[in-house]
């Protein structure tokens, strides 16, 4: 059943009414309660058998260098110093220096395990995983700056005014555990990435579908959820029941207004949420090894460490969707001084990856677990500045692992210098549309009506790559 006819089903001919009814009723409360009784209704409407039930975006932000990291390219080093060759048309990049000669690539390559699939010194954890491991070497994309790429990435299109995946993801399938959000994202630094909020926003979806931000530099990663010392119970209650008459007085001159059902499920989910939430994002109770395992013993692992470990006990309690950013604030960008900028970066998160990826698997959760690595595009074979490389939406790598994806394989392939997708191109729609196929949602049916027009998660576009699952 299409989801969209599904909801409009399950509220009856008319939708408005029912809902102004509960609003009346129970000073409100069953407002609050019906999109989270029609969210468990639509549960399981499925457009077909799940391979996994959660996933956890590893968003390397700033665009990691694919022919440094995973498509090693011999032909670069050969030509290091000329000028492209005549027979590759010029790109169109962000900032680039045209005619700028070809930068070579000092890394130390080895094929890894059964499979044999390459990886680079700069990833020794990540490539003791490559048999786990489906590589896509042959994404692309339209957005050429850092706000673009980042927007798109996230939203399928390169400017403002769409969902996020994961908004879509958490619209169609809901939450496994009603006492924590279904959407969380997380940052290594207090910086926030490029466009902020909007990577992790519900768009024309309703705003309960929006990402929680939640501060894995802090004590308390969830704020505000504590009460604090020296206010009693009934003072809180007080303060609920007068909340409580405001948002009914406005519910009913603005019915529509999904920001106001957010704002009060909001309240709700952190009521559910003080007797849940904070054991799930408790550390200590991970064991010594455990921290070690992630790098939280060392400054330089520790930060990205904590989100992955943060993500694996979210996953673990029934979280469908987490979105990690590496190099929060564009860090992974590299126009000057690329030895020394990824160095820093890969040592920053290789380890957590691959504890991540050993963790979910001792635990058996990689099955039902789709991780995805990557950024919104990936670098240039030609130098800028000297010593740097530019950005490259026209043929980058990225890669999957768990949630049913075939690992030790690569799919498709780049030109022998890495600049432009040639087989088996990927571009973010049909990235998002797989992703959406393999938790069971076909992205042409999963559908909501804005303003009289079907939106799609994909735009009318995209499609499921079936070698993920084939090889």
């Amino acid at each position: 059943m299409d989801l969209h006819h599904g909801n409009q089903q399950l509220a009856g001919k008319n939708p408005w009414n029912r809902r102004q009814w509960l609003r009346s009723s129970a000073m409100g409360l069953g407002s609050v309660a019906l999109p989270w009784l029609l969210q468990r209704e639509l549960r399981g409407e499925l457009h077909h058998p799940p391979r996994a039930t959660s996933v956890i975006w590893l968003f390397m932000e700033g665009g990691p260098s694919h022919i440094d990291l995973l498509d090693p390219k011999p032909l670069l080093n050969r030509l290091a110093g000329q000028p492209l060759p005549k027979s590759f048309k010029e790109p169109i990049t962000a900032m680039g220096e045209k005619g700028a000669p070809l930068l070579a690539s000092p890394r130390k390559w080895r094929r890894c395990g059964q499979s044999g699939l390459w990886a680079s010194d700069w990833i020794p954890h990540i490539s003791e995983h490559m048999d786990d491991l489906c590589v896509l070497r042959s994404c692309w994309t339209d957005g050429i700056n850092h706000s673009g790429g980042v927007c798109q990435m996230n939203t399928c299109i390169n400017v403002a005014g769409r969902p996020s995946l994961g908004s879509w993801v958490h619209y169609g399938l809901g939450t496994e555990n009603e006492n924590l959000p279904g959407f969380v994202v997380m940052c290594d630094s207090a910086t926030q990435p490029t466009n902020g909020p909007r990577n992790w926003g519900s768009a024309f979806i309703p705003a309960t579908h929006q990402g929680v931000l939640l501060r894995a530099d802090q004590a308390e990663p969830i704020a505000h959820l504590k009460t604090p010392d020296g206010v009693s119970i009934s003072r809180v209650h007080a303060k609920a029941e007068l909340l409580q008459q405001f948002n009914r007085h406005y519910a009913q001159r603005y019915p529509q207004q999904s920001e106001l059902e957010a704002r009060v499920r909001s309240y709700e989910l952190a009521f559910r949420m003080q007797a849940e939430a904070p054991e799930a994002v408790d550390l200590s109770r991970e064991s010594e090894y455990t921290h070690r395992l992630y790098g939280l013993d060392n400054a330089a692992t520790r930060p990205f460490g904590t989100t992955c470990l943060l993500a694996r006990r979210l996953v673990e309690r029934g979280v469908r969707f987490v979105q990690l950013y590496s190099g929060s604030g564009s860090k992974w960008d590299s126009h000057s001084k690329i030895e020394s900028n990824h160095a820093r970066m890969c040592r920053s998160m290789d380890q957590p990856v691959a504890a991540l990826l050993t963790d979910l698997k001792a635990r058996g959760l990689l099955d039902s677990t789709l991780v995805i690595w990557g950024g919104e595009f990936g670098r240039t074979p030609m130098s800028e500045k000297g010593d740097g490389r530019d950005h490259n939406p026209t043929g980058f790598s990225m890669w999957m692992a768990g949630g049913g994806v075939r690992g030790g394989q690569t799919i498709g392939a780049t030109d022998e210098l890495g600049l432009y997708a040639v087989e088996d191109k990927m571009h973010v729609k049909d990235i998002h549309a797989s992703i959406l196929w393999l938790l069971g949602l076909d992205n042409m049916k999963l559908t909501f009506d804005h303003k009289g027009r079907i939106e799609r998660p994909t735009i009318n576009e995209g499609r499921f790559h079936p070698k993920l699952i084939t090889g």
